[in-house]
């Protein structure tokens, strides 16, 4: 068999969301058994993991795996093309009877650039996809609804929605949090403190397929597959909002 190619192809959109949809009804068996706290979290972690793994050793061998749960990357280390997975994004939700912000992450970065993903909302039957892009919905006509982490909002995340004239919504995980700006059920969403590749990969991927904006809460591009998989902040937001969040964040950042 030929090694993959760089270039994205339809094959990378498909398999992001085949892979991410049934890692999610796998983790919906794993949630359905009478494990619960600590340990469904870490069954569901390890399930997700060598399911979503295997897929990708078989589909794409040539091709490097960045995992949560695995120890460095997966495979040659020389490849441009890397996948990056969070089997379980949103832990805490997870094991948490009744909540659905919870999500698979799978995406696709060529070059450090995330060109494929899908992230997968089990507890809502929904996958949301650069295979199926979602159209933009319409600019909500009420105050900026600004996602923050339920358990660690930002610090400045007041003073941005109080510039903004806007609002503070605490959920779950990061993809959750994510797919509900590409789903207009929010404007925007930040994160300082700092995240891993694997938190925001595959939901920067669909957002920015969706027509959205995504970057460093400065402006800055993200870029993926670095020595080190830490990155500090994250933006996801309606594009018309961008440059002012931005300027918003600089400010409030050093004041």
């Amino acid at each position: 068999m030929a090694p993959s190619m760089s270039p994205v192809g339809r094959s990378d959109h498909t398999a992001a969301e085949s892979i991410a949809t049934a890692a999610g009804k796998l983790l919906l068996s794993v949630r359905a058994s009478d494990k619960s706290g600590d340990q469904l979290k870490l069954a569901g972690d390890r399930a997700s993991h060598e399911y979503i793994l295997e897929r990708l050793r078989v589909s794409f061998p040539h091709d490097d795996v960045l995992s949560e749960e695995a120890v460095g990357i997966t495979g040659s280390g020389r490849s441009p093309r890397l996948w990056i997975v969070d089997p379980l994004d949103g832990t805490r939700e997870f094991s948490e009877p009744l909540r659905t912000d919870w999500a698979v992450h799978v995406a696709l970065t060529v070059d450090g650039i995330a060109c494929a993903g899908a992230v997968a909302l089990p507890g809502r039957g929904l996958t949301l996809s650069t295979a199926t892009v979602p159209p933009l919905p319409p600019r909500w006509e009420g105050p900026v609804r600004v996602l923050i982490s339920r358990t660690r909002p930002p610090a400045y995340a007041a003073a941005l929605a109080e510039h903004l004239d806007g609002e503070l919504v605490p959920m779950g995980s990061a993809g959750a949090k994510a797919m509900a700006v590409v789903l207009g059920k929010a404007d925007v969403y930040v994160h300082s403190g700092g995240q891993y590749e694997w938190d925001s990969a595959a939901p920067v991927a669909v957002a920015t397929a969706a027509g959205l904006h995504a970057s460093r809460l400065d402006g800055s591009p993200l870029r993926y597959g670095q020595a080190d998989p830490w990155l500090p902040d994250l933006l996801i937001c309606r594009p018309d909002l961008a440059q002012r969040v931005i300027a918003i964040c600089r400010e409030v950042a050093v004041s």
